[in-house]
């Protein structure tokens, strides 16, 4: 699965496999986008999802939901990138899912008011990671790893419901 951090600037991407009960890490990075001109940006945005799903062939994909803040401007600016992502998941014919920034968080770290560099040292300890990982990158993990842990919840309870239902008869 695929794990997108949008933002106009920095656009953190995580790739995860999910084969049961165990993950792993399958890549990460940061797509920094040019100075200047704010529709370049969205391309670059854009065209860099675009290869990173031609190569990976994520089956599902967890995208950060953009959060107000103070400044509403920075707010658009965020959902118009997480747009230009989410656009350029088209090619994989994968659905896909959103997430607040604090359901991950409390998928992760078990708070939703968890600091970036706790989600760094979880997504470190979880997927077995060496070295340093950029909190973009981070982030973006985070959002798969949420997912394939909430995947895990439906798939349990899916099975208890069946279990139930035979048992009644």
């Amino acid at each position: 699965m695929l794990g997108i951090d949008p933002g106009s600037q920095c656009t953190g991407f995580g790739v995860v496999d999910a084969l049961g009960p165990r993950l792993t890490y399958v890549a990460s990075g940061v797509i920094r986008t040019p100075n200047g001109e704010f529709a370049a940006r969205l391309c670059e945005i854009f065209t860099c999802i675009r290869s990173i799903v031609a190569e990976y062939r994520p089956q599902e994909i967890a995208i950060e939901r953009v959060f107000v803040n103070r400044n509403p401007d920075s707010a658009l600016k965020l959902g118009q990138a997480r747009g230009a992502a989410i656009c350029g998941t088209i090619d994989a014919n994968a659905e896909v899912f959103e997430y607040a920034t604090r359901q991950i968080k409390q998928a992760v770290v078990g708070s939703g008011s968890a600091e970036k560099a706790q989600v760094q040292l979880m997504m470190r300890s979880i997927l077995k990671l060496e070295g340093p990982v950029a909190s973009d990158a981070a982030d973006a993990l985070a959002a798969a790893v949420c997912h394939a842990l909430r995947g895990r919840v439906r798939v349990s309870l899916t099975q208890a419901a069946v279990k139930l239902a035979a048992s009644r008869g």
